[in-house]
């Protein structure tokens, strides 16, 4: 896909999930806060992004921290192909698939940082403590893992935090933005059909979204070998979880 092109479709892929995480720039904000205090010090940090997606949280890194070494990994073929030709030329993207083994290979020596935003909640819970697993054993001490994400509150409270979302995306003005489905619409039918084929091979493999809880989610960190994981940063259900090496 040509630059221009890619170009366009990133721009509208960051619109459409505003629709659905109306302080998105923040909350990016806040994932390159935390790789930042993380990686003070260190020469050249080795980052790996894991669902990268289209690169959206890879380009604001590699914006803040130039003198990182960022790998985007994902499994979707479309996504990736907008993300290598979109995106800057400064971030090398691989494509793998999370839940099966030999994803780490992706970059080599030990990682400064891993980090993920508005992805890992479609892995189920043992898919996600192998890759916590994983992660855990290629991070030197001390280095972080950071995922952003929309995270289950217990019981009622996440009807609250639904009523919370909803109010804020009114007051940011997302409601109206175009919806996820639509974007997809769009763009599998302005693609190649090889490459919609294969992303539709992929899809297929969601099952759906594993709702764990903030503490779940903590536990599994901490029971995948990371010292301390907890949330730094929240807005109704949606999250920005850290956890130490």
């Amino acid at each position: 896909m040509d630059t221009i092109t890619a170009r366009k479709w990133l721009d509208r892929w960051d619109t459409q999930q505003e629709r659905y995480v109306p302080d998105r720039e923040e909350r990016f904000k806040v994932v390159v806060d935390v790789v930042k205090a993380a990686t003070a010090g260190v020469a050249r940090p080795r980052i790996v992004d894991i669902g990268c997606g289209p690169g959206s949280l890879g380009e604001r890194i590699a914006g803040a921290l130039p003198h990182a070494e960022i790998v985007g990994v994902d499994a979707d073929p479309l996504l990736l192909d907008l993300a290598t030709s979109a995106a800057r030329a400064d971030i090398r993207f691989v494509r793998a698939h999370l839940n099966e083994p030999g994803w780490e290979a992706v970059l080599d020596g030990p990682w400064d940082a891993v980090v993920s935003s508005t992805a890992l909640h479609w892995l189920a819970p043992d898919d996600l403590a192998r890759v916590f697993a994983t992660a855990a054993g290629r991070l030197r001490p001390g280095g972080v893992l950071v995922n952003a994400d929309h995270m289950v509150l217990p019981g009622p409270l996440q009807d609250y935090a639904k009523v919370v979302r909803e109010a804020r995306s009114e007051r940011a003005g997302v409601v109206d933005n175009e919806d996820w489905r639509s974007w997809w619409d769009a763009v599998l039918a302005d693609v190649d059909d090889e490459l919609a084929r294969e992303h539709s091979a992929m899809a297929i493999s969601h099952d759906s979204s594993s709702d764990l809880t903030v503490t779940q989610y903590a536990d599994l960190l901490t029971g995948a070998g990371f010292a301390a994981a907890g949330p730094v940063w929240q807005f109704g259900d949606d999250h920005v979880m850290v956890a130490v090496r």
